[in-house]
Order: C-alpha cells, then sequence, then structure tokens
C-alpha cells in the first residue's frame, strides 16, 4: 500500500511541474496534494514535520503567484481591476480555441485596448499590456522553478534521509 501512494505521490509532484507549463492547470495544488497524500499515506511521519511544512508552504507560495501572479504584474503595469479580469477571461477563451499564444496575444491586445479606451493614452496601454504579458510569463517560470523544488525536496527528505 505504501508503495502505490508513494508512486501517486510522485506522479501528482511531476504533473505539477508540467502543469505549471500549462494554463489553469493549478501546479501548486497538485503539488500540495502530493506531498499531502505521502504525509498521510507515511502515517505522518515522512517527509518529517520541518520537510512538510517547509514543503508544503513553497507549494502554497506557488498556488498564490498562479492566481495572483498576472494580476499583480498587470496592476503594477497600471491596468485596472476590471481591464485585468476581462483580459484574463479573453485570454482563456483564446487559449481554449488556439492554445497558449492565444492566451499571450488575447491578454496583451485586450489589456491594451481595454486601457486605450479608458485612457486615451497609447504608451501607457502598451506599458500596461507588456507588464501583464511578462508578469503570466514570469509567473509560470517562478511557478515552475518552486514546483521543482518541491518535487526535489520531497524526493531527498522522504527516500534519501
Amino acid at each position: 500500500m505504501v508503495e502505490v501512494v508513494a508512486v501517486v505521490a510522485i506522479a501528482l509532484l511531476v504533473a505539477a511541474v508540467v502543469g505549471t507549463l500549462v494554463p489553469l492547470v493549478p501546479g501548486g495544488l497538485l503539488s500540495l496534494s502530493g506531498l499531502v497524500l505521502y504525509w498521510w499515506g507515511s502515517g505522518f511521519t515522512e517527509p518529517g514535520t520541518v520537510a512538510f511544512v517547509v514543503l508544503a508552504a513553497l507549494a502554497l507560495l506557488t498556488l498564490s503567484i498562479e492566481f495572483f501572479g498576472g494580476s499583480i504584474a498587470a496592476r503594477a503595469g497600471g491596468a485596472s481591476w476590471t481591464t485585468t479580469g476581462v483580459a484574463a477571461v479573453v485570454a482563456i477563451l483564446l487559449m481554449i480555441v488556439t492554445g497558449p499564444i492565444g492566451f499571450l496575444v488575447g491578454l496583451f491586445g485586450t489589456v491594451f485596448v481595454l486601457e486605450i479606451v479608458q485612457n486615451d493614452d497609447i504608451t501607457g496601454s502598451a506599458r500596461s499590456a507588456v507588464y501583464a504579458t511578462v508578469g503570466v510569463l514570469a509567473s509560470t517560470a517562478v511557478q515552475v522553478l518552486l514546483t521543482v523544488s518541491v518535487l526535489l525536496g520531497f524526493l531527498v527528505s522522504a527516500f534519501l534521509f
């Protein structure tokens, strides 16, 4: 039974790394699920409590970045919350039809157009659109690094010590 739990937990942790590259797949939640499953399956002994808390905190940080990273970047570039919300919906719809490129184009284009309509400022609109798009890409990179860290930290703490 323990071996099955370990295989499923590792599969969830690997899926978390892959999932961070796919929009709408909650990599942080998959990481946390794998950790909790294994910890529960081991009788709350492996990985140790300190390692579990640190790895769970990294998984929660990943989840937070996934949900808020792009929005925070768009706001830093000057976009309104309304623009950010509409851009997220449009980007997701385009991603379903055209894939990741559609997501990025939809995000950039929506922020740009809505900010021009609201502020009549091409430079500011372009800045907001670039911030939003780069923010989503940077958020994805950070999520990949965090989920890989959780996976490696789990493997080391659960199987080498």
